[in-house]
């Protein structure tokens, strides 16, 4: 009882084809492919960037050892 037969699949699909028909849920499909493409990329993009620090970003490797510390306050 828990589970749906083949019947009960196929007169849900037909219901959707009816209600949206067949041109739509092809634009449907070929939308949701192209922003999973987009997504995809973006991941890789991503990774990339993430790889390279901004421009502007000192790192610790090429700080110098009298670099002062702006944020730093003095204990009173």
């Amino acid at each position: 009882m828990g589970t749906f037969s083949i019947w009960h699949w196929l007169i849900v699909l037909l219901i959707v084809v009816m209600i949206f028909g067949t041109k739509k849920l092809k634009n449907i499909g070929s939308d949701l492919g192209g922003a999973v493409k987009g997504f995809k990329d973006g991941m890789k993009d991503g990774a990339a960037e993430a790889d390279t620090p901004p421009a502007g970003q000192v790192t610790n490797a090429a700080a110098a050892k009298d670099t002062i510390d702006v944020q730093a306050k003095e204990k009173s």
